[in-house]
């Protein structure tokens, strides 16, 4: 396999953005909002990124006509906030994969397992604005299973939600990194949140809510298996 960070025929007096956007393209992968790059980026340019990220940002407060050369409050905005994007809130695009360490289903448990809620927060794709919500995981584990730690559902499900989301795509791609990981009979997510963008514009409704499922295996196959996790789930409370 090619080495995804070989800079071969790349200019390296190009932005640090357009060098990563290169070596994407070359290995014909995606790089949509959702997607992590982290293979993709050589030792070191993370705070290149960080610093190209936060001259965009001046750009921006400039023309918002924000005089941040007077205004105390901010003056260093364009920089936290290229902090707060590429470190926090969309650091499952720039991050590997957290560590997971998996056992062997030595007593070939195969019972309904549930893990949450969990509190995921992420960020709309089309407006940036904050999705933060519960995240329920169910599992129906057998004998070829791999298990993990309870947090590591955490883990493994925030790496996916801290990228600029629709909460259809994000939850469907926790299903998928969860099937791959425990390799389970049946995985089900259902995840509930509340949407800043209806929030702060738009209709501006304060009370409404997303709620969806993603349902894999015997969950899909099983009526009564999928209404006991929903069942137990209660999320009511």
């Amino acid at each position: 396999m090619n080495n995804p960070t070989d800079d071969t025929d790349l200019d390296p007096n190009q932005p640090v953005s357009a060098r990563i956007r290169a070596r994407v393209q070359r290995a014909k992968r995606r790089f949509h909002a959702n997607d992590n790059i982290s293979d993709f980026i050589k030792p070191g340019e993370f705070e290149e990124l960080l610093e190209e990220v936060a001259g965009k940002m001046q750009g921006v407060l400039e023309s918002l006509v924000i005089d941040t050369d007077h205004d105390h409050n901010t003056r260093e905005t364009a920089h936290r906030v290229a902090k707060m994007y590429l470190r926090e809130v969309f650091h499952g695009r720039y991050s590997p994969i957290p560590p997971v360490t998996e056992f062997p289903n030595v007593a070939s448990l195969n019972e309904l397992m549930i893990v949450g809620p969990i509190t995921v927060r992420s960020a709309c794709s089309h407006h940036f604005c904050p999705i933060v919500g519960r995240l329920w995981i169910g599992v129906m584990p057998n004998q070829h299973s791999n298990l993990i730690g309870l947090s590591k559902y955490a883990r493994l499900a925030e790496w996916i939600m801290t990228r600029p989301q629709i909460q259809e795509e994000a939850i469907s791609q926790v299903a998928e990194l969860l099937v791959q990981k425990v390799k389970p009979d049946g995985l089900a997510v259902v995840m509930e949140a509340d949407h800043f963008c209806l929030h702060w514009r738009g209709v501006k409704d304060n009370e409404t809510k997303m709620v969806n499922s993603v349902m894999r295996g015997s969950f899909l196959k099983d009526p009564a298996l999928r209404r006991e996790f929903l069942s137990l789930i209660n999320m009511n409370s």
